[in-house]
């Protein structure tokens, strides 16, 4: 590439945006722009946003959109959430930018249970589905949004007073499927070749979502289903399905998405970036799968951000149970100490060790040069004197040196404080 590529994340709050962060955060061919309505976690995410986008359901959407993009000099767009990879695959040719999604018709068809099910009801993978609930004799039955996302709305039906009271026009009944479920990651190069089949376990799920997540082994029926479906749709880079068993322990499908799953990030860890993989086929690269040999399990939480309204320029670090921690490294610490260098603040090691601390340094591997200054001090100095100016902070596991500092209005931090410092953003 001649220049880094501006790439905008839209909605960049959502489960999709931090899985496509996460693949291009690090990226020398990629900037990240992180677009959103709302006032939500992407502003821990992304170091640029664009904020007050009007919803893509207000009239004035795609004129702002435009803007962004103009304003930003974007690229690519990459939309992170269904309903908005369906309206900007509908309107694709609005946008002034590369959309990183599928055409209409695929995504519109994937978009909606009903039509997917009607298209390959060919297919012997297709679950059973109920036109007439009248026809219903098996019980339970399975009903679920025409369009929708996250389990929501899904109801296991078990008699016939329950299929009555939750059915209406815009869901669909289906045959219960007992059986293990699945997603199966999948990715399309530009002459419509299948590149990679990742099949992996829904082991634990939240709002819909696989938060705890293993490989599985692909077999013949996976395969056929994953060409049947990559044959008959026109997909570009990144795509999934997921299919459930039945009664007989045959797969069937439940959905086919266009877009990058949030927990495709198993497959980024063995190598295969995805969403990078995709850009960089829409920049003309040839693109191959390489693939670690080892095996890998995701598991996924909710997981705190912080922002102080603090400004500091100078850090105060203790060595002994801070900076080193039953004879190992503080690797957290040392990772914000290095945030600290990269953002030009200055570094103080301010302590009373016992030894030769420059020996101890090197013994941990820590270059000296880190700190712009290293103070030891004895048993009976008080740390709070050797502290120069303002706009200073001091990070120490002690109570009592915390207190010094603190009533001396200096922000002072314990070791399970220092997450609120790391900035992640990109």
């Amino acid at each position: 590439m001649n220049r880094r590529k501006n790439v905008l994340v839209f909605p960049a709050g959502s489960e999709i945006a931090h899985e496509i962060y996460d693949a291009l955060k690090f990226s020398k061919f990629v900037s990240l722009f992180g677009g959103t309505s709302e006032d939500n976690h992407a502003k821990y995410w992304f170091k640029n946003i664009i904020d007050d986008f009007p919803s893509i359901y207000e009239e004035g959407f795609i004129d702002y959109l435009n803007r962004a993009i103009d304003e930003h000099h974007i690229d690519y767009v990459y939309p992170a959430l269904d309903s908005v990879c369906l309206f900007l695959s509908q309107n694709m040719s609005k946008i002034n930018a590369k959309v990183v999604i599928a055409d209409y018709k695929t995504t519109s068809l994937c978009r909606s249970k009903s039509d997917t099910y009607k298209f390959f009801n060919d297919e012997s993978f297709i679950p059973r589905v109920y036109e007439n609930i009248e026809d219903v004799r098996d019980f339970p039955v399975f009903i679920k949004p025409k369009m929708g996302e996250g389990a929501k709305g899904a109801v296991i039906i078990g008699d016939k007073k329950d299929l009555t009271h939750y059915y209406n026009e815009n869901v669909v009944v289906c045959e219960y499927l007992p059986g293990d479920e699945y997603t199966v990651d999948c990715y399309t190069n530009k002459d419509g070749k299948l590149l990679s089949l990742k099949m992996r376990s829904r082991e634990r799920i939240k709002a819909g979502i696989a938060v705890r997540s293993n490989h599985v082994e692909i077999n013949d029926e996976v395969i056929h289903i994953a060409e049947t479906i990559n044959s008959r749709l026109d997909f570009f880079g990144a795509w999934f399905f997921q299919v459930k068993r039945d009664n007989n322990n045959k797969l069937k499908l439940l959905e086919i998405s266009p877009r990058i799953p949030g927990t495709m990030g198993i497959s980024r860890n063995k190598g295969i970036n995805y969403p990078l993989l995709t850009i960089m086929e829409m920049e003309g690269y040839d693109v191959e799968i390489q693939e670690n040999n080892y095996t890998i399990q995701i598991d996924r939480c909710f997981k705190s951000e912080f922002m102080l309204d603090l400004v500091y320029e100078n850090v105060y670090v203790d060595y002994d149970d801070t900076l080193i921690i039953d004879g190992k490294v503080n690797n957290y610490l040392m990772f914000f100490l290095y945030q600290c260098v990269n953002e030009g603040k200055k570094i103080f090691l301010l302590s009373k060790h016992i030894g030769d601390i420059f020996e101890d340094l090197a013994k941990y591997r820590i270059d000296k040069n880190i700190f712009d200054e290293i103070y030891v001090l004895n048993r009976e100095d008080e740390k709070i004197e050797y502290i120069k100016g303002d706009k200073c902070i001091f990070i120490d596991d002690s109570f009592a040196e915390r207190k010094k500092f603190i009533s001396k209005g200096i922000p002072a931090f314990d070791l399970d404080m220092i997450e609120s410092l790391v900035d992640w953003r990109r």
